[in-house]
């Protein structure tokens, strides 16, 4: 259970995120909790709820809301995932999400460091910051791609794995050793890895996606949107497959977003920061058990 202190660091730092947004013109939004039609994605199952379910993500909602004519827009809000429990994950979390039209996952790199930063400052905490044994400098940052990443921690060539030994050296050796000084951010994705992502107009096989790390723990996910309505709906249709091959429940393809993708949408990019994990880090503590009620 939360003690005072934590409850108290939950609610400054909601506060304070809500300043941060508000300061740069952002509108913030509330989507529907229980979907018709989760994301379709290969390894995040939805909770059920009678005849509907319990959204893993307000992401597609949000990009309707950026296509008909809000070009920033955030959301703090629960989400829920089946089958996640452990010291970092519950089926239940508090998601940070937001979009900016017009924007591409550079720039919304910068923005999350200049997240991260008023969040410390507005705390009171601007300096090195104490984690789990090490200090963690939030006035800088290293940013390093998928394939330089893979190289420097695991001596592997990302491009050439499999998903299933790209995930396994991604959590057993690359992960626990991101971020030990500064936020790490991991860029460049492999196409295969970011369904709802724009690739590289240089480079096809790569995804204008990438991950924050902090102390091993990552906290965001963020990427250039994809928003062909035609090879969005490909991607989803082999998703299906692929989880009516595994033998996992099957969602329907959301034709709303779909339809307002072919209405014609900006370019975007957007990120979602889980507000438990960022909590452990403020709160030096490796369980998210510290900085949950339950």
């Amino acid at each position: 259970m939360q003690s005072l202190s934590t409850l108290q660091l939950r609610s400054d730092v909601l506060r304070l995120i809500r300043t941060f947004f508000d300061g740069r013109g952002y509108l913030e939004v509330q989507t529907p909790v229980s979907v018709e039609t989760p994301t379709l994605e290969d390894y995040i199952d939805a909770i059920p709820a009678d005849d509907r379910w319990l959204r893993t993500s307000p992401e597609l909602h949000m990009k309707r809301l950026v296509q008909a004519g809000h070009p920033r827009l955030f959301q703090i809000g629960p989400c829920f995932r089946a089958g996640e429990y452990g010291r970092r994950h519950r089926p239940e979390f508090t998601m940070l999400e937001w979009y900016c039209a017009n924007a591409g996952y550079r720039d919304i790199l910068q923005e999350t460091q200049g997240l991260l930063q008023a969040v410390a400052a507005g705390l009171g905490r601007p300096g090195p910051l104490p984690y789990r044994n090490t200090t963690i400098d939030l006035g800088t940052c290293e940013i390093r791609t998928v394939r330089e990443t893979f190289a420097k921690f695991a001596g592997a060539d990302a491009a050439a794995l499999n998903t299933t030994e790209f995930d396994r050296l991604l959590v057993e050796t690359v992960e626990p050793r991101l971020g030990r000084d500064c936020p790490f951010y991991m860029i460049d994705y492999p196409a295969a890895m970011a369904a709802l992502a724009r690739t590289a107009p240089a480079d096809p096989s790569i995804a204008e996606r990438w991950e924050l790390y902090v102390a091993g723990l990552e906290l965001a996910n963020a990427y250039s949107e994809l928003v062909d309505p035609v090879e969005q709906r490909r991607r989803f249709e082999a998703c299906a497959d692929r989880r009516r091959r595994d033998g996992r429940q099957l969602y329907p393809i959301d034709e709303n977003f779909l339809a307002a993708l072919g209405a014609g949408m900006p370019p975007t990019a957007g990120c979602a920061l889980g507000i438990d994990r960022l909590l452990m880090v403020f709160a030096d503590t490796d369980d998210i058990a510290d900085v949950i009620f339950e």
